[in-house]
């Protein structure tokens, strides 16, 4: 997100810039002579940078609606029928939000695709936290 903020020129080379906006999240040890803004030209090339968050939002709409399944068995028919009802019965006839408000009760949260990552953990108490 770093490359499409920049308001001025970058004084610095890629791999200075690359290695300070990550340097709170990485998870791996850098390898040098790599950079990862230059060889994953799938998000900067063709404007297709924004699109990409389409794969994440879909990620957090199927943790989340999965979460309602996983709360209330599996295999629950009522919720499998208001998934059905709800979301795949509709298509494209109303807004896409209205849809999933009306099978899940409320908006999506990112919640369950963070728990499902590793980066929260429930407590005993319920409560989520993270797991820095």
């Amino acid at each position: 997100m770093d490359w499409h903020t920049l308001t001025i020129p970058v004084d610095s080379n890629t791999l200075e810039l690359e290695r300070k906006s990550s340097a709170n999240t990485m998870l791996l040890p850098d390898v040098e002579g790599t950079s990862i803004s230059t060889s994953f030209n799938h998000i900067f090339a063709g404007g297709y940078a924004a699109g990409y968050y389409s794969y994440k939002w879909a990620e957090v709409l199927d943790a989340d609606a999965f979460m309602l399944f996983e709360e209330n068995g599996i295999y629950n028919a009522e919720i499998a029928k208001r998934f059905r009802d709800c979301i795949l019965s509709k298509g494209g006839t109303e807004q896409p939000m209205k849809l999933y408000v009306d099978f899940r009760g409320r908006e999506p949260s990112v919640e369950a695709l963070l728990k499902r990552s590793g980066l929260l953990e429930e407590t005993e108490a319920g409560a989520t936290t993270g797991t820095q």
